[in-house]
Order: structure tokens, then C-alpha cells, then sequence
């Protein structure tokens, strides 16, 4: 358990020293719906947005996989694979999800799960480790992948236990009650909030490796580093031993770029602490 402020130089070296892999080809895959044909064909909006992209290494065996969740406030943004995890000997599953006011919460908490209920249940068959899923996105999609991680409820409707994730990266994303949500409730947005939809309301020993990376907490959006911070000490009183809080100095809320390195990194340090 610990708190770093971590420089570019360090960044860089991390990129540097662990983002490399061998030359092999990717396929991609995209705009495949993970709600079943009943569930999308009853339900347009679902039919529309429930649908992913999985870029993946071809005529490859056991690699790691992660589903990534975009920002965009929950109000906003679209499936992507950013370019970061590209040739990187990794599989990255890039997720669209149902947005507000189309929807309110949970249906988008929903969404992930079942996104993330497809990657176990369908990654195999391209070659991947389904003990080797991790959950990463910025921002509104850091917030999915960590309420979806802490909170086992989402994946038990799924039959699938939260605490096979081999690790959650989260950039920037709420520990309290996400903005959005409270809006829909009718919450002012300065009033901090945690209940249910928080992912500090569910701390826990026996969750899976939890890597919060934040901008400079004087550049940083509405206490974003403060909400990880207390989430980080939390899940240490807890008692989970593998928390570790990353502060990005001087880089702001878009610090995905110097972080993108950070995730691969702790993804091997995960994996060769498994072998």
C-alpha cells in the first residue's frame, strides 16, 4: 500500500523498460453487441450503443486483456482503442456504453458489467487468458471499471466473481458518487456524496489490485486526487494490501498520456507476480 508523485522522467523510463514486445500481427474486431440478440433487439438504445471493439493479437495464446472504458462524463464519448496499447502484446476491448439522459444510473454501471461479462466469457476463443482480464478507463470510464471492480453485485447478475479481475487501473476516475449521477438526483455538484454508487461505499479486503492514478492534485478537476486519496487509505484500513495511488505531476485531469505506460507496467508486474 502506498502513495507516489511520480515525475515524466519516471514515466518515460517505465514506457521505455516495459511497454516493449515482440513483433507479432493484431486483428480487430468491432462493433460486436455483448447484451444478448434478444435483450439488443428489444431495446434500441441498447441496440445502438451496447457494442465493443477487440483489437488482439493474432495466432497468439495466454496474453492479458484489457477492457477499456472512455470518459466523457457519462454524458458523452465513444468506444476507442487508444493507440498507447497498440503492439503492445496485449488484447484491448474498447466499450460503448448507454449514456445520460438517455439513461440514468445504473443502467450504464450495468453496461459494463455485461461488457466485461462478454470479455470472461468470450476471450478464450481469440487466444487470451480469461484469469488475465484487467478493467482500465479515463475518468467517467476509470469510475465504471473501479464500481464494477469493488462492487461485486454488478458481475454476481453475470455469474461472474469480481475477484477473478486480475486488476483495475483507474485514470482519474470518482471514488465518491459520480457527478453525473448525483446530477440525476438532483444533487448540486460541489455537495460530495457517497452511497451505493460510489466506489468508496465498497472498500474491501479480497478485492483485486487496485491502481488509482490521478493528475497533480493542484491541477486536477473538483478534488479528483482528494476522492482517490481517501480511497487508497480506506481500502487500507480495509485491509487490502495491494492499493497504490499515483500522483501525475504537473499534468491535469487529460493525464492519460504519461499514465498509459504506468498500466502496462503494473499489467506485467501482475502477471509476473502470477506465474
Amino acid at each position: 500500500m502506498n502513495i507516489q508523485k511520480i515525475s515524466f522522467a519516471c514515466v518515460l523510463f517505465s514506457w521505455v523498460t516495459f511497454a516493449s514486445a515482440q513483433k507479432i500481427e493484431y486483428n480487430i474486431t468491432t462493433n460486436i453487441r455483448y447484451y444478448s440478440e434478444k435483450q439488443s433487439n428489444m431495446d434500441s438504445y441498447i441496440n445502438e450503443r451496447c457494442i465493443l471493439d477487440i483489437y488482439y493479437p493474432k495466432n497468439q495464446k495466454g496474453f492479458s486483456t484489457v477492457v477499456w472504458f472512455h470518459g466523457g462524463g457519462l454524458t458523452q464519448g465513444s468506444k476507442e482503442i487508444p493507440a498507447a496499447f497498440k503492439e503492445k502484446g496485449l488484447c484491448i476491448i474498447g466499450v460503448n456504453y448507454r449514456l445520460s439522459p438517455k439513461v440514468n444510473a445504473p443502467d450504464y454501471i450495468k453496461d459494463a458489467a455485461a461488457s466485461i461479462a462478454w470479455a470472461f466469457n468470450n476471450i478464450a476463443t481469440y487466444g487470451g487468458d480469461p484469469s488475465r482480464i484487467f478493467l482500465s478507463g479515463h475518468s467517467a470510464g476509470a469510475y465504471l471499471a473501479t464500481m464494477v471492480g469493488l462492487d461485486k453485485t454488478w458481475l454476481n447478475a453475470f455469474n461472474i466473481d469480481a475477484n477473478k479481475i486480475a486488476g483495475i487501473i483507474s485514470m482519474s476516475g470518482q471514488a465518491i458518487t459520480h457527478f453525473t449521477i448525483r446530477n440525476e438526483k438532483g444533487i448540486k455538484e460541489l455537495q460530495p456524496t457517497i452511497d451505493h454508487y460510489a466506489p468508496l461505499f465498497h472498500v474491501r479486503a479480497d478485492a483485486p489490485p487496485l491502481l488509482l492514478i490521478t493528475g497533480d492534485r493542484e491541477l486536477e478537476m473538483l478534488g479528483r486526487y482528494e476522492e482517490n486519496a481517501y480511497l487508497m487509505r480506506m481500502m487500507k484500513l480495509a485491509g487490502h494490501k495491494q492499493t497504490t495511488l499515483l500522483e501525475l505531476d504537473g499534468y491535469g485531469h487529460g493525464m492519460t498520456e504519461p499514465a498509459f505506460p504506468l498500466l502496462i507496467k503494473e499489467i506485467k508486474r501482475i502477471s509476473d507476480s502470477n506465474k
